[in-house]
């Protein structure tokens, strides 16, 4: 049976989804996740763009044991350097160069001619190939490049050293079967002495990334690129979890094998949609909290009388437990830590005490501690580390007429406080406006989301809000959780104005 290997790039082409921005420790927490959930590869993400982005893939590159780690690099001598020192000590790395070829990206991006991009191919590829025994190279915007100069791009690839040739369709242009018979065709009419892995790389633009996917595979790809959730820049990229219910659930039609351990989908899904503060859809395919629910009498008694008449998937196959055991406020450590364990995270120790003392401040507020409560707790946690202005206190004035309300202070790294009040229409701008008092700040809030933590009434609140920088056009993400909206509120506008704060002054 073939294998198909699972490539995940939610590090490097999911981080440019607007907004998010992963720290190295929530890197490296989604990193071994992927490990756990059976990735092959992880595109660690792009060393020479940033200090930060060299930081994250070598200390990925040190703590992986069993992926293969890849970073991102131009056709450029620097970048595959600074990708080499980047993933030297890793147990099996790679890198990923790229080139466009379609005509539109030669002519306006790279003003570039035709044998100047091949030369550039060979060239780079080739001394890629000279550090890395495993390069993958990738026509960027292959999709729209005319087909024979697409072979022509990827054969010279190959004869400089390439082992892995990236078909991506980076602005999600194809259709399935035009898609699948452009891999028919380059590994056809392709050739090599070594063994070449072909890979697709889909972006959602039309609705058409896992789809693109499956073609790709039905004609002769051995490895799929993608992220988790399917997060990524513009409509986002193929959903890995999609692809591999799709491939376990329909072996008759695609007899392929991959290593992903189905039971790890909703946890892997969970812990990125907590730390990239984007909530996963109700009805988001394999993931979604209504997945597996069922609205209408006559799905509910067939799915009573039988499951399989209206569940292709059962919930336990990707991991969503149906009887869960919840920690409460007379768990121990012990428990605490097992449980940690099991959704994936590994802590140093002083980082596990830390949890677990806002773990007993949670538990003496509500009953019984849940998987996403504890979720959402450390992904609390991984932020706070790393925000230079944490939420100190937030007070209300509340009339039912008039305007509302609020003091608010702020501490800095220096433990130094900082206090302003404002009013507004209701509470919720009230606390806004003081807040861009404190961080003298005039962002535009574009998405303001709150919904249930849990079930039950002493669920926590959580709060997605979107800043946007007029100077800039940047976007800036920010999630709160807390039992109290109002707070839940604060913190996640706080969070979202420290990494718009952030950004000014590193320009």
């Amino acid at each position: 049976m073939r294998k198909i290997q699972f490539f995940d790039t939610t590090l490097r082409d999911g981080e440019q989804t607007p907004g998010v921005n992963f720290n190295t420790k929530e890197k490296v927490q989604i990193a071994l996740q992927l490990e756990k959930w059976g990735v092959d590869v992880i595109e660690a993400g792009f060393p020479i763009a940033s200090p930060g982005d060299f930081e994250a893939v070598q200390a990925i590159a040190q703590a992986i044991k069993k992926m293969t780690v890849t970073g991102l690099a131009r056709c450029q001598k620097k970048d595959i350097d600074r990708a080499y020192e980047a993933l030297k000590d890793a147990v099996d790395p790679q890198i990923h160069v790229f080139l466009a070829t379609s005509e539109i990206h030669m002519q306006y991006k790279l003003k570039m001619t035709r044998e100047e991009v091949l030369g550039s191919i060979s060239e780079h590829v080739r001394y890629a190939r000279s550090l890395f025994e495993k390069v993958q190279f990738s026509p960027e915007d292959a999709s729209r490049t005319e087909k024979d100069f697409l072979l022509e791009a990827v054969q010279t690839a190959i004869d400089a050293g390439a082992t892995i040739i990236n078909i991506p369709d980076t602005v999600g242009y194809s259709s399935p079967s035009e898609y699948g018979q452009l891999f028919k065709f380059l590994i056809e009419n392709s050739h090599s002495e070594h063994e070449i892995i072909f890979s697709s790389h889909c972006h959602d633009d039309l609705g058409m990334a896992t789809a693109n996917a499956l073609a790709a595979i039905e004609n002769g790809a051995n490895r799929v690129e993608g992220t988790v959730n399917g997060i990524g820049e513009r409509a986002g990229n193929t959903a890995l979890e999609e692809v591999a219910l799709a491939l376990a659930i329909r072996k008759d039609f695609y007899p392929c094998e991959s290593k992903i351990v189905l039971n790890e989908a909703k946890r892997t899904s969970e812990l990125v949609s907590h730390l990239s503060g984007i909530p996963v859809p109700k009805n988001k395919a394999i993931v979604g909290d209504n997945a597996y629910a069922h609205e209408s009498g006559i799905h509910q008694d067939g799915v009573l009388k039988n499951p399989e008449t209206y569940e292709i998937i059962t919930p336990t196959l990707v991991g969503v437990k149906q009887n869960s055991l919840p920690l409460g406020k007379l768990s121990g450590r012990h428990a605490f830590t097992s449980k940690l364990e099991e959704l994936g995270y590994q802590l140093s120790e002083e980082e596990s005490l830390e949890a677990f003392k806002r773990f007993k401040a949670l538990a003496d507020k509500k009953k019984q501690i849940t998987d996403k409560d504890l979720l959402a707790l450390l992904a609390d946690q991984y932020r706070e580390e790393t925000e230079k202005y944490k939420l100190a206190n937030v007070q209300v004035h509340y009339s039912s007429t008039g305007y509302q309300g609020a003091i608010i202070s702020i501490t800095d790294e220096k433990n130094e406080t900082k206090v302003a009040s404002q009013i507004g229409s209701g509470s919720i701008q009230a606390i806004y406006n003081t807040i861009d008092e404190l961080f003298q700040q005039t962002p535009e809030l574009t998405d303001y989301e709150i919904q249930a933590l849990t079930g039950g009434e002493d669920a926590q609140a959580e709060v997605h809000v979107t800043l946007l920088d007029q100077e800039t056009n940047n976007e800036f993400r920010g999630i709160g959780v807390d039992f109290d909206v109002l707070q839940a509120s604060a913190k996640a506008y706080v969070q979202a104005s420290n990494h718009l704060k952030q950004a000014k002054e590193s320009i």
